[in-house]
């Protein structure tokens, strides 16, 4: 199972960002677990200036607007 992070203060976009993660995710068959950080001192600690961002077991694979679909088929198929 892979570990997701969105990284945001709930805004559209974060949301959106968690829904096509998921919305990924089911597509490949792949099991995640998501979990929003809203905390901003959280967020800082990733090293994130712009959200939202992505976190995948752990490492920043994303930052700033919505992620690609196609990048985020590559993130969680690795």
């Amino acid at each position: 199972m892979k570990d997701i992070k969105v990284l945001g203060p709930g805004c559209k976009r974060c949301i959106a960002t968690a829904e096509m993660v998921q919305a990924q995710a089911d597509k490949l068959g792949v099991a995640v677990a998501i979990e929003k950080v809203t905390d901003y001192a959280a967020i800082a600690g990733y090293g994130i200036a712009s959200t939202p961002g992505v976190v995948i077991d752990g490492k920043v694979v994303h930052a700033g607007g919505l992620p690609k679909p196609e990048d985020l088929a590559k993130w969680l198929s690795a």
